[in-house]
């Protein structure tokens, strides 16, 4: 894609102002709020779409791969407004009917679909660059704002694992071709047996996205490496 091509291509600022992708977002955070899940909100949705987009820039892949990482990550938990279970499915097809209405080139619209048809650890995974940084910025996301607010004598494992975490960081390494997040965890609140359990897969789902983008997955909790 030339700089001509970009310029009038749809952007990322166009998508975030989209009232249908919006709703869509609302209604999905909602619904996983009254299921128990942590915050799938716009906040997220922007995390995610800021930090795929970082990966791919760091990394030196083309203005219009950042670009499409940046509105698939934004776009991504949209499904969630249908169905939890195989949401990443929905949010494809919820997709393509609407990057089809904005006029987005065909073959952009197919990269953000497939991205986002593939990001659940379930039934998905990379398969290529966009999916691949999608998949690494949604599964790293792991905060403590992200718990939604009641007491902690309710938390289930999921708010415990996130309300553990008191920093996170994510960063690219060009030289040494390292992905890696580096974490902080409050082992008073969380055991790392308990974050295992339910994070082991999605590491490992990272650690085959970063190979597509020519680079390795490491994890560090409390300064110590664990993946």
């Amino acid at each position: 894609m030339n700089e001509a091509r970009i310029n009038e291509a749809m952007k990322y600022e166009d998508i975030v102002k989209n009232k249908e992708i919006c709703a869509l977002l609302k209604k999905g955070n909602e619904n996983l709020g009254v299921l128990g899940y942590t915050d799938h909100s716009k906040a997220h949705c922007k995390l995610v779409a800021e930090h795929a987009a970082y990966i791919l820039e760091t990394l030196g892949y083309s203005a219009r791969e950042v670009e499409l990482a940046r509105i698939a990550g934004f776009m991504h938990d949209i499904g969630n407004a249908i169905n939890r279970t195989r949401h990443a499915e929905y949010g494809a097809l919820l997709a393509n009917d609407i990057l089809k209405e904005t006029g987005m080139e065909r073959e952009d619209r197919l990269a953000v679909v497939s991205a986002i048809g593939n990001h659940d650890e379930s039934t998905g995974g990379a398969l290529d660059v966009i999916s691949a940084a999608l998949i690494i910025a949604d599964k790293t996301d792991v905060r403590r704002n992200r718990v939604r607010t009641k007491e902690q004598a309710n938390f289930d494992i999921h708010d415990r694992v996130n309300y553990a975490v008191t920093g996170a960081k994510l960063k690219v390494n060009v030289e040494k071709k390292t992905i890696s997040l580096n974490l902080q965890i409050d082992e008073k609140i969380c055991t790392m047996y308990e974050y295992f359990e339910i994070f082991l897969g999605r590491m490992m789902m990272c650690r085959q996205a970063a190979e597509m983008l020519g680079t390795k997955f490491k994890l560090t909790a409390n300064g110590s490496k664990v993946l």
